[in-house]
This record gives C-alpha cells, sequence and structure tokens, in this order.
C-alpha cells in the first residue's frame, strides 16, 4: 500500500513544479496578441497627421486616451491568459485527483478480495471457529430434545413409580426448558467470546450460555453483528472506549436516557464511528441486525443488573458484545 502511494504523489509534486516553470502555449499566445496590437498601435499614431496648434486640453485628453488605448487590451489580454491558465491547472489536478481515486478504490477492492481468499483476519477467523463449536453444540442439544419424548412414551408408569420425587417432562419440551439460568460469570466470559481456538474455558463458557434461551439469542446477535462489522475492518479489541461506572448501567437499565447515560456512548474512534453510521445508512441487513442486537441487549441489561453486583457490570462492559453495544447504541442514538 506504502509503495502505491508513494508512485502516486511523485508525478503530482514533479507535475507541479513543472506548471511552475514551463510556459505554456496560453502565454505564447498572449505575448503574440500583445506585439501585434503595440505594432497596430504605434502605426496608427506614428501615421496621424498634426493638428496645429491645439489647446492644452485637448492635448493632455490625447495623452490620456493614448495611454488607455495602449496599455488597456494590454492588460484585458493577460487577465484573460491568466484566467485561461488558471482554468488549465485546476482540470489537470482534477484529473490527477481522479486519477489518485480509482488507485485507491482498485487497492481497496483488491485488499477486501484478499481478505476472502485465505488471508482471513484473526478476529474473523475466531468467529468462524465459535459458528462451528455453536453449530456442534446445537446439533447436541438438538439430539437431546428428540430423544427425551422418545424414552418417556417408551415408559408406562406403574402404581410403584407414581410416588417417585423425579419430575415428569411432557411432549414437546425442550433442552433450554428444564436447564437451569445461566451463571453471571458465564455469561459475562461467553459475551466476550474465546480469545483463540485453545481457549478451553471461552469455548466451555460458551456451551453453557447457549443452553440458556435468552443468552443464546443474544450471542447470535452478538456474532452476527461482529461478523458484519468486521467486514468493514472494525474489530472490537481494536475499540478502547471510555470507563463507565456501574451505576450509569444500572441508569440505562432503568430506562433514564439523555446526559444521564451519554457515557455509554464512550467510543472515540472515529474511523469505525464513520464506517458503521456509512453501513446503517446503507446496508438494510447490517441496519436490521444491529437493531435486534441492541433490542436483546437491552433486555439481557435488565435481567442482569437486577442480580449483578458492581464488579459483574465493571466485568459485563469490558466485553466484546458490551463494546459493540456502546458503538451501535452511540451511533443509532440509544443513549439519547
Amino acid at each position: 500500500m506504502a509503495d502505491r502511494s508513494n508512485k502516486a504523489d511523485v508525478p503530482l509534486r514533479s507535475g507541479a513544479r513543472d506548471e511552475g516553470v514551463r510556459v505554456t502555449a496560453i502565454e505564447v499566445i498572449a505575448i503574440v496578441i500583445s506585439l501585434i496590437w503595440l505594432v497596430g498601435v504605434a502605426l496608427f499614431f506614428l501615421v496621424l497627421p498634426s493638428e496645429g496648434d491645439g489647446a492644452a486640453t485637448v492635448y493632455s485628453l490625447r495623452f490620456v486616451m493614448t495611454l488607455m488605448a495602449i496599455f488597456l487590451p494590454i492588460a484585458m489580454v493577460w487577465i484573460a491568459a491568466m484566467a485561461a491558465r488558471s482554468a488549465k491547472i485546476v482540470r489537470t489536478e482534477s484529473q490527477r485527483l481522479q486519477a489518485a481515486i480509482d488507485a485507491m478504490r482498485q487497492t481497496y477492492v483488491a485488499d477486501r478480495q484478499s481478505r476472502g481468499t485465505g488471508m482471513e483476519p484473526t478476529v474473523e477467523r475466531k468467529l468462524n471457529e465459535i459458528a462451528r463449536a455453536t453449530q456442534t453444540t446445537e446439533t447436541t442439544l438438538a439430539t437431546f430434545a428428540t430423544s427425551r419424548p422418545a424414552a418417556k412414551t417408551a415408559v408406562t408408569p406403574t402404581p410403584a413409580a407414581k410416588g417417585d420425587d423425579q419430575p415428569s417432562l411432557a411432549l414437546g419440551t425442550i433442552a433450554e426448558d428444564i436447564t437451569p439460568p445461566i451463571s453471571k460469570p458465564d455469561l459475562v466470559r461467553a459475551l466476550n467470546f474465546p480469545d483463540t481456538d485453545t481457549d478451553e474455558v471461552g469455548f466451555a463458557a460458551l456451551r453453557r450460555a447457549l443452553k440458556d434461551r435468552t443468552a443464546k439469542q443474544l450471542i447470535q446477535a452478538s456474532q452476527d453483528v461482529l461478523t458484519l462489522m468486521s467486514q468493514d475492518g472494525i474489530y472490537m479489541d481494536d475499540l478502547r472506549p471510555d470507563r463507565v461506572r456501574p451505576d450509569i448501567w444500572r441508569r440505562f437499565a432503568y430506562g433514564e436516557r439523555g446526559k444521564a447515560v451519554a457515557a455509554l456512548g464512550g467510543i472515540r474512534d472515529r474511523s469505525s464511528l464513520a464506517l458503521t453510521s456509512g453501513r446503517m445508512r446503507e446496508d438494510a441487513i447490517f441496519r436490521d441486525a444491529a437493531h435486534h442486537f441492541l433490542r436483546k441487549y437491552d433486555q439481557m441489561l435488565v435481567a442482569f443488573e437486577a442480580q449483578a453486583s458492581d464488579e459483574d457490570i465493571a466485568a459485563l462492559a469490558e466485553t466484546r458484545t458490551s463494546r459493540a453495544f456502546m458503538l451501535l447504541g452511540r451511533v443509532t442514538g440509544a443513549f439519547d
């Protein structure tokens, strides 16, 4: 990238120096017209017949008219010449600027294509690994959910079994309905996603979170927006949001908006804000995914805050999912 930009800058700078010292056809034409005018004026006034003894006023007026006749057309010619030269310089610079923009666009497209053909960013690779782990977990859960009703129908309760304290499952019951709520540390760890493909603790927390219906919906929504933003080179690990006190998160969970919770939009990366804002305006799929994610996060925060300590909320705010919430919330005006 750097080599291309340097090559593009060289002709621009050298061309600008050439324009400053080289005499163009515009100046040549102006010089020729000026000389023709001077020769014509000289012949005209040299061959004029003498008017005899005239008044001083007549001679003064003739002198002034003579000066105007000589220098005024020349001044007009040079004004036109400089205007034409300025217009030519503007056209030339516009063409060079357009060529530079085209080169940058081609470089950007080539970079995007190279990412899609093997040069996969680290975060995108992590998300793909998470997607594969999620698919494996969902397959296991689906197998468990479909096998339980079959086993239930195969067993005929007996009078002796009626006194058994074990609860029975109704037909159609799924795994999420009988799974205990996920713990707050597991939820926080899952919302941050595994750091590497060898992060066993992270994957274990993610698998436990996917058994909880509410947490699963939020994780899937977060994964969708993180993947979409990574296509524009926006990664949560690169963001350094302002630290927000837990009481401000609680105020947002209580429904407060405006200045009281404005600190939640503490994302200062202008590039990420501009790219996300442009994507929200132009990409309907990204816009729908972002609004769905914001709703799910808001619902989770309301339930999480009710039983969480300040340390739990502070840990939640440091996750990749929370950073995505802060970025999208600021772009969409969710904190206003």
